[in-house]
């Protein structure tokens, strides 16, 4: 579905902000259960009183909530490291990450406004780089900067450092994989410090302190194509990340540009893939402006975000039975399968199966996949 957003901000309270924390720090709370929590009962402070119920319901015994002084020390910590947490739907929350599948609720930030420009461009590659791709990397930064373009990347070794910083002058922005208080690889301190002093800006939707694990790189690969209109790859090898966040971009219906490279090098192996599946070739930042043209947006769904929790009440209305948790239980499996196919089928009301569903994935029975698909975590 396509269509416009409404141009409308919220500005979380103190303590919204913190009933929000508490919430997606909770025991199986990802972004799409906390959007479908806040969507049923109006308010973060409502979910919370009623999550270890439903958990219960999903048949889970006991259920772990973030404790309020858990959630008020992380606050602490990052005013104290001179960072926030920015909102979905908050004046500095990035534009085009509220149009991806499951966007994060909160965003650790640290650093200027470059969040909010819709005009971001990601660069991604190898990171055992070679020269030349650096110097590419460099010139596609430098060159669409001055064209108003910010730079999002990684902030990992190679491609991404380059691009980095090549862009300080004009804007660029760090995605974290880990907690924004733990820098990896750390030998980009001053790289990240001269980012910051620049108007540049490092976000992370990990918890703060958060050590990043390998699941974690896709997750972050996501948002760095997330907050893009577009994303160039250079030097990528045929099972890189970069790859991933050029898959995530597919699915984000964002634009793809691959830099040739030589067939002879690995490390073009993937890159050159990808314009043989269909990428936009960019031999430069010339071509990958000529495609762009004058847009700002790239063609997003239609954003379904949450309440307002200044504005909306909850709507709790009248409660799934069990004869309907047994039809939904007995037509799930371990292979994916779309909600709404799920909806036909056992012929439920939208809104019911979708409570059922959020019983099931906090007692941590249910596992959600891309493309609004879910399956049964059997065992």
């Amino acid at each position: 579905m396509r269509g416009a957003t409404s141009n409308k901000t919220r500005c979380l309270s103190e303590s919204q902000r913190l009933a929000w924390l508490r919430l997606i720090r909770s025991e199986n709370i990802g972004p799409a259960t906390f959007r479908d929590l806040l969507n049923h009962t109006g308010s973060a402070e409502k979910a919370l009183e009623l999550l270890p119920e439903l958990s219960r319901r999903g048949g889970k015994r006991s259920y772990r909530l973030c404790s309020e002084d858990d959630a008020a020390d992380e606050l602490e910590a990052h005013r104290h490291f001179g960072a926030r947490l920015v909102a979905l739907g908050e004046a500095d929350y990035p534009p085009h990450l509220k149009h991806i599948d499951g966007p994060p609720p909160l965003l650790s930030v640290k650093g200027g406004a470059v969040t909010s420009t819709p005009r971001m461009i990601a660069i991604v590659g190898a990171r055992n780089a070679s020269l030349s791709g650096r110097k590419l990397a460099g010139s596609f930064a430098r060159d669409l900067g001055t064209h108003g373009f910010a730079i999002a990347s990684g902030l990992a070794r190679g491609i991404d450092a380059a691009a980095h910083e090549a862009a300080l002058q004009t804007g660029t922005l760090a995605v974290f994989a880990g907690g924004l208080n733990v820098l990896y690889p750390p030998e980009h301190e001053q790289l990240l410090a001269a980012l910051i002093e620049t108007g540049g800006a490092a976000v992370s939707e990990m918890p703060f302190g958060w050590k990043p694990r390998g699941r974690d790189f896709p997750r972050r690969n996501r948002l760095i194509s997330g907050v893009s209109l577009g994303v160039v790859v250079i030097e990528a090898a045929k099972k890189s990340g970069s790859l991933h966040t050029a898959r995530y971009a597919l699915e984000q219906n964002r634009d793809i540009y691959a830099v040739p490279g030589s067939p002879l090098d690995p490390r073009s192996e993937g890159a050159n893939g990808l314009i043989r599946q269909g990428a936009i070739l960019a031999r430069s930042a010339e071509d990958v402006l000529e495609d762009l043209g004058n847009r700002g947006d790239p063609a997003l769904p239609l954003f379904q975000g949450v309440l307002d929790p200044a504005g909306e009440k909850p709507v709790l209305r009248s409660e799934p039975d069990d004869r309907l948790r047994s039809k939904i239980t007995a037509a799930l499996g371990p292979s994916p399968i779309e909600i709404d196919e799920l909806i036909r089928f056992v012929e439920g009301n939208t809104r019911l199966v979708n409570v059922i569903l959020l019983e099931l994935e906090l007692a941590g029975r249910l596992e959600r996949h891309a493309g609004q698909k879910v399956s049964l975590v059997m065992g």
